[in-house]
Formats: structure tokens, sequence, C-alpha cells
């Protein structure tokens, strides 16, 4: 009696912490709940960590090994420390760290199973185990090279082998083959000759993508993630694990697929196009590339300019969190609204390096979320536009997108910044995005540079307009 109703306890602890995941996820969806979403999927699983140590299995009360309680003590200390610590710039290359724990954790757990498990398993068992192990192994490599991609430890610009459709074919061929062999056989080494593959191919995969897709890859390396924590909850007869690693794999696929519609590529053309790799060749009676001077504006004439509007819009890009300039666009935004200005925010999908990465760094600052729309929702009202600044953007601003068929991006919405009045440009330098190709927005007539640090520059710029 006392182990059903220490089951059903656990059963309905596990029910209550898949609700609150459930729950976190669709907060995450939207910035006024955000913070909410956070603090569902925070509960949920203190609630799933306590169940599972304080269970009963088969009539015997589960007794946590110190060492077990202690890297749970230190592992919620370094978190909370990560946590603290990392700026927003570094918030993708953790997330994709993040992802590399649950690859190698799963590799030890099926490891661990195999070698210490109650002897060598059925077939269902060492099936799971395998397909644990090789996604494991494959998210595992595959976060690591691309953490240190987003680093900058790396190049970011993809490294194509010859014939690496081919490759991939045959390590997926000969990954499968072990896989046979290890559920009829069970011979440890297929196991580990799958594992190896598996890692061989995770760098692969990540090394021939270029870092213009990295938001991409790091939503599907999330993907792989969880759904590596769904085989792991098969393997170990979890139903919580299985439940939330298909919520975690299936909300990172499904996001992926909705920013490469973002940017008109299928994703398999981002998993294995190997995008950046080198410039587009110009057909026969194609634009050049753009060439000319640029005109630059000084921070007198644009607050001028900013005062002299109607209405401003805002496109943030990667070079603002790398100046840390979100506090100095709110407040620019906000002496803006008090000289009744309708100032709005631009936000391309694939901003920044990690999805939703301009619109955290906007929440953080505590812009209204009100004023922060998506590109489908602005696009249209940007030839009304009397200013538009864009804040370390490139890629997502490049007209060449739309009017050059040999450019790389070519076919990639864009936001159609330069069909408003007035554009300025606020960059270090004239150099390219992170795509590594060049703008020919910069060389259009309605087109200002202000260059210099993001936020050093609107600093500048908020100073004069507090004179006015």
């Amino acid at each position: 009696m006392e182990t059903l109703r220490s089951e059903a306890l656990s059963d309905v602890a596990y029910l209550t912490a898949a609700v609150l995941f459930i729950l976190s996820l669709r907060g995450l969806s939207s910035q006024e709940t955000a913070r909410r979403g956070n603090l569902y999927g925070i509960i949920g699983m203190a609630i799933a960590i306590v169940a599972t140590l304080t269970t009963t299995i088969g009539g015997a009360s589960l007794d946590p090994h110190p060492i077990l309680l202690a890297a749970i003590g230190g592992g919620a200390v370094l978190g909370a420390l990560m946590a603290a610590r990392v700026g927003m710039t570094q918030m993708p290359e953790l997330v994709a760290l993040l992802h590399s724990f649950v690859g190698v954790a799963a590799v030890l757990v099926g490891y661990s199973l195999e070698l210490h498990g109650d002897g060598p398993g059925d077939l269902k068992t060492r099936i799971e185990i395998y397909i644990d192990v090789l996604i494991g192994a494959l998210t595992f490599t595959g976060s690591i090279l691309a953490f240190l991609k987003l680093r900058g430890s790396v190049s970011g610009r993809p490294t194509l082998l010859p014939m690496r459709h081919w490759f991939n074919l045959a390590m997926l061929v000969g990954s499968v083959g072990l896989g046979v062999l290890y559920a009829r056989e069970g011979e440890l080494w297929a196991l580990a000759g799958g594992t190896a593959i598996a890692c061989v191919l995770g760098v692969h995969l990540v090394a021939a993508i270029g870092g213009a897709d990295m938001p991409v890859v790091v939503s599907m390396l999330n993907s792989y993630s969880g759904w590596t924590a769904s085989a792991a909850g098969f393997m170990l007869d979890n139903d919580l694990l299985i439940v939330t690693g298909a919520l975690v794999g299936s909300s990172g696929a499904i996001l992926s697929y909705i920013m490469c519609r973002a940017m008109n590529r299928s994703i398999w053309n981002v998993i294995f196009g190997g995008f950046g790799a080198e410039p587009a060749k110009p057909a026969a009676g194609a634009p050049a590339a753009p060439q000319g001077e640029v005109a630059d504006i000084d921070h007198e004439t644009l607050a001028t300019k900013l005062l002299e509007a109607k209405s401003v819009v805002i496109v943030p890009g990667y070079g603002m969190a790398v100046a840390r300039a979100q506090h100095a666009v709110r407040e620019l935004t906000e002496i803006l609204r008090g000289h009744d200005k309708l100032v709005r925010f631009a936000i391309h999908p694939v901003a920044g390096r990690l999805p939703g990465h301009m619109n955290v760094l906007l929440a953080e600052a505590n812009v209204p979320y009100d004023i922060v729309l998506e590109m489908d929702e602005i696009n249209a009202d940007l030839p009304s536009t009397d200013v538009v600044i864009v804040i370390g953007a490139n890629d997502i601003v490049n007209p060449a997108a739309e009017d050059d068929p040999t450019s790389p991006i070519a076919g990639m919405p864009v936001l159609q910044v330069w069909k408003s009045k007035l554009v300025v440009v606020n960059k270090r330098s004239r150099a390219t995005g992170y795509a590594g190709i060049d703008n020919p927005l910069f060389y259009k007539p309605v087109t200002k540079m202000l260059f210099g640090d993001a936020r050093q520059a609107i600093e500048k710029v908020v100073t004069v307009l507090r004179t006015r």
C-alpha cells in the first residue's frame, strides 16, 4: 500500500511538473509573460527533482548518495553564478554550452546503463541506449563547436570538405550499421564506434554552417538537446523526461523552421548548405558590387533631424549588444516620446546571434513591449517613416536581398529601411556583417553613416537632445 501511495504521489508530481513546463513554454512565447514563464519552469523543475529523489521503487525508498546531492548543490550554485555574471553578448555562446551539457549527460547515462546495468538488457533497451548515446554525442560536439564559433575562438566561416554530403551519408550509414550490430549482439565496441561517428558528425555539421546562420544553429541544437532528453526518458523509463524532452525538441524544431522561413530558405539548406563559404559570382548582366562614397552625419545634425521628425523607427542589431547600448537607446526613446514623436522598434527574426536576442536586450532595458514590433508588422510603415536608425545591424537591412539575384542572401526577407525618408546607420566601420557580404544600403542617397561605438554614439545624441 505504501508503495502504491508513493508511486501515485510521484505520478501526480510528474504530471504537475509537465503542466508547468507547458505553461513555461507558452509564457516564453511573449515578452509580457516571459518572466512568468521562467518562474513556471523553475517551479516545475524543482518539483521534478524532489519527486525523483523521494520516490519509492519496488518497495524501497531511494537513498540519494551524498555525491549526488553535492553535484546538485554545486550545479545550482554554478548555474546561479553563470546567470549572474554572463553578459548579454555572451548569452548565445552560453546557451550553446548548456546544450552540450545535456548531450554529454545523455552519453554518460547511456554508458552507465550499459556497463553497470542489470545484465546486457533486451533488444528494446539496447536500441534506446544506442539512440540516446548517438543523439547525445552529436549534440555534445556540435554544441561545443557552436560555442567556440560564437565565442570567436574559431572562425565563423563555414568549413566545407570535398564531397561533404557523401561524407555525411557515409557516417549515417555507418552509425545505422553499428546500431544494428549493437542491438543484436550487445557488443560494446559497436556502441563506442557509433559514439565516435556521432561526435565527428556533430562537428562536421556545425563546421559547415556559416556565421549568418548561427541563430538557427543554436535553435536546432536546442531541439537536438530536447530529443536527447526524450530518448534518455525512454532509456530510463521516466515519463516526465520523455514529455519534457519532446516539448523542448519540438519547440526548437518549430522555431528553427520559422526562422528559416524568415530567411526564405529551407532548414535543409541551412544545415547542409554552407552559407557564406564564398562570395557569389555575378552572373552576366547582373548588378556589379556597390561602389561609391558614403555620407556621414554628426550627432548634432542627427538630433536636429529627430526633433523635426514625426515618426522614428529603431532597428537594433548585434552591434547594439556588443556595445551594451540598449540602455542609451531606451533613454533616446524616452526623450523622443516626451517630444510627442512616434517611436517604434523593428525586430528581424534572425537579428543577433540567438532567437529573440534583441527582444531580450530591449526588455532588459525596460523598453515598452508595445512599441517593439516584428518585421512583418512594421515593414509596411517604413515608407512613411521620417527617420530610421539602424544600430549595429547589417545583413537584415541589406537591399541586395531584393535587388541582386546573385547575392548569397537573395530572397531573404529584410527590413526595407531604404524606403524611409532618412536612414542613419550606426556602425564602427564600413565592414561587412556576419554574412560577409557588402551592403548597398550604405551608398543610397537616403543613407547617412554615424560611425563609432553604438553606446557612445547614442549617448552623445541623447546629450544633445537634453539641451534642446
